[in-house]
């Protein structure tokens, strides 16, 4: 069955940078377009950003553009959630999902596997 591993999570102080990683099993990851999302206590999950299927494009929720960068690398079946200049409200944890379809997808509804999350807490 499909697996998603988030690593990398941890405490840094703002203005710092941490690099997330999810490594995926179980699937053609080529094929697969691939998002982050993060959750704060009693918040809900919202889109961080994503990277298209076919292209790689990536996009960004405003929140974290200029400051997030995604990538992904096929032959480790592995997606990267490169974090710069984090401040305190980037403190949550964070998910990587997938879902195979073409588009730009922000909605946590329209992935179809989830990671199990990685906290990232980011102090003033």
């Amino acid at each position: 069955q499909v697996q998603l591993v988030e690593s990398g999570g941890g405490l840094v102080q703002a203005g710092g940078s941490l690099r997330l990683s999810c490594a995926a099993s179980g699937l053609t990851f080529s094929n697969f377009a691939m998002g982050w999302f993060r959750q704060a206590p009693g918040s809900e999950r919202e889109f961080v950003g994503g990277i298209k299927v076919s292209t790689y494009t990536t996009y960004y929720a405003d929140s974290v553009k200029g400051r997030f960068t995604l990538s992904r690398d096929n032959a480790k079946n592995t997606v990267y959630l490169q974090m710069d200049s984090l401040k305190p409200e980037d403190t949550a944890v964070y998910f990587c999902a997938t879902h195979p379809r073409r588009g730009v997808l922000r909605s946590p509804d329209e992935y179809d596997y989830w990671g199990q999350g990685t906290q990232v807490t980011v102090s003033s």
